[in-house]
């Protein structure tokens, strides 16, 4: 995971098959001043940082995987790069490992594989008796509250 080397390799932890790392050279970093906490610190230091992981054009990631995260990132992609950006610190060093932090959060949600099928059950036969019961105790409290008049014998 991101660690306290934020220009090292990502480690991606996977809980089935071999652990995933994404070389330090497929991360691009950008720098800018934040609006963020700071004071007039932030006036001075390029603390923000803006960290783009190139998912389209990765060597990291298998074709399946690969795949698989591009499916499920696709709305956050610009031009097939994932860009996450952290300015909440005041310091750049804490703003890299928030980054990375975040990359591996998101990266691992979207490596996850896909849940089972759901198998399709019926319901029981209680249930079914149940609820048409209850549909009948309702049908015959609302058919009380209907006025039916009664005509006079002549």
């Amino acid at each position: 995971m991101a660690g306290a080397h934020p220009t090292a390799d990502l480690q991606i932890s996977r809980v089935a098959g071999p652990a995933l790392r994404i070389p330090a050279a497929e991360l691009r970093w950008r720098f800018s001043r934040s609006s963020g906490p700071g004071g007039q610190n932030v006036n001075t230091t390029d603390s923000r940082v803006e960290l783009v992981f190139d998912l389209a054009a990765s060597e990291a990631l298998g074709p399946v995987l690969k795949a698989r995260a591009l499916r499920r990132l696709e709305p956050r992609l610009v031009e097939g790069c994932v860009v996450i950006a952290a300015s909440e610190h005041r310091s750049q060093w804490q703003n890299r490992v928030a980054a990375q932090r975040r990359l591996v959060e998101l990266l691992q949600e979207a490596l996850k594989p896909p849940p089972p099928p759901r198998r399709a059950t019926k319901p029981t036969r209680g249930s079914v008796e149940r609820r048409l019961a209850a549909k009948q105790r309702r049908s015959a409290i609302k058919g009380q509250r209907q006025g039916r008049l009664q005509l006079p014998d002549d």
